[in-house]
């Protein structure tokens, strides 16, 4: 690890604390929901509100990424997350918390999500050499996964069945250990910019026209739109089936996921050896195959042990397929477009998640929970096409013409 640096340490250091904090909230929040209603659209209406930032914050905030220092970005909203998890744990001391509080909450935190990751995943070739980003990616990954699905769900799952307050108290003071160890990082992020200045409507435009002019990205893009579209759908209602007809606890609920990680962290350990040894092009349909698979699962059964078995076999191929594609794109795109193209890809990607999570809540409360994820699993199919365009070859001339 010491060979990546200091600075590498310190934001893969804030990254354990910080995904830490994310699992134990990730598992609260919709513990915290379901003693408010049973109603699976409401329940939905959650995962919702934290994802639409991500279909209308999503472009400003990659123009905003290539304009300002990263790090500051990402200190700000872990600021802005303390405050929110704070009063939200206030709320549940109170006795006073409801779906409107719950709402607002996950909307606020949703924008400071876009803003911060794409802050973060354009960071990392300001902070590592071009040839250690597979690895860095990977570390970044495994310690990701570690605590975000490994120990911030067990923890959470177990704050929870003591004092859903405490869970967010918890998650609070993590968010504010992780500001602490970014203001420890020496130097400035904000990317260096040529020409005359520009605004915003122009950066955005940039961007955009970066990803579209190139087939890769631009496929790799929406086969992740797909593929969030059917995992939300599949997510919002999951924790009505594991606290119904699967029959778990609070706890048992967090240490399902906690499971799911070992998955996760196996992939992000075999992805960067699968980028060197299988090839990525193959790598990536193995992803693709091993999580649309796991996505039917609940609609087949609802066994505790092949669920649990289903999601740590899905973290294991989404682990790969983002050790993979991140390292890509970090790789072709220029410094001064990646907060862009990052912020453009993950439109694609990540802005069919509050549109998945509706159609999740939608089809559970019409047909019921099973069909939702039949549904789900028969909405991955199509992504095997991507692979006529995804090709080694393709992927291989992408990367030569990055380096230049």
């Amino acid at each position: 690890m010491g060979r990546l640096g200091n600075a590498f340490n310190r934001l893969l250091a804030a990254s354990a604390v910080s995904n830490l904090a994310d699992g134990v909230f990730q598992v609260a929040l919709p513990l915290l929901a379901v003693t408010l209603t049973r109603s699976p659209a409401l329940v939905a209406g959650v995962a919702l509100a934290q994802r639409l930032p991500w279909l209308v914050m999503t472009l400003p905030a990659g123009a905003l990424a290539d304009r300002l220092d990263r790090r500051l970005t990402m200190i700000r909203v872990d600021v802005l997350r303390v405050v929110v998890m704070g009063a939200i744990a206030a709320t549940v001391a109170a006795d006073i918390a409801s779906m409107p509080v719950l709402y607002a909450a996950a909307l606020v935190l949703g924008v400071g999500e876009t803003l911060f990751d794409t802050a973060a995943q354009s960071i990392l070739p300001s902070v590592v050499a071009r040839d250690d980003l597979s690895v860095a990616n990977g570390r970044l990954q495994a310690v990701e996964l570690t605590t975000n699905a490994f120990l911030g769900p067990s923890l959470g799952g177990l704050a929870a069945a003591a004092s859903l307050a405490a869970a967010f108290a918890a998650s609070s003071a993590g968010y504010l250990v992780a500001t602490v160890l970014l203001l420890g990082m020496a130097g400035t992020f904000r990317p260096e910019r040529a020409g005359p200045p520009r605004n915003m409507r122009q950066d955005i435009a940039e961007g955009l026209r970066f990803l579209w002019r190139n087939p890769i990205l631009r496929t790799l893009g929406l086969m992740l739109g797909l593929t969030n579209l059917a995992f939300m759908a599949h997510q919002a209602v999951l924790v009505l089936y594991a606290t119904g007809p699967m029959g778990l606890s609070e706890a048992g609920y967090g240490l399902m996921f906690t499971a799911s990680a070992l998955g996760g962290i196996a992939g992000s350990w075999a992805g960067p050896w699968l980028d060197r040894h299988v090839g990525r092009a193959r790598s990536l349909l193995l992803a693709i195959v091993l999580f649309g698979l796991t996505l039917a699962v609940p609609a087949v059964t609802a066994d505790v042990a092949a669920n649990v078995v289903a999601l740590i076999v899905a973290a294991f191929g989404s682990v790969v397929w983002n050790v993979i594609t991140v390292s890509f794109r970090q790789r072709i795109t220029p410094d001064h477009l990646l907060g862009r193209m990052n912020a453009a890809y993950r439109l694609l990607g990540w802005g069919t998640m509050p549109i998945g999570a509706a159609l999740g809540g939608a089809v559970a409360e019409l047909v019921g929970l099973r069909a939702t994820f039949a549904v789900a699993a028969a909405l991955h199919l199509p992504l095997l096409l991507g692979f006529l365009v995804v090709t080694e070859a393709r992927l291989r001339e992408a990367d030569t013409v990055g380096a230049a």
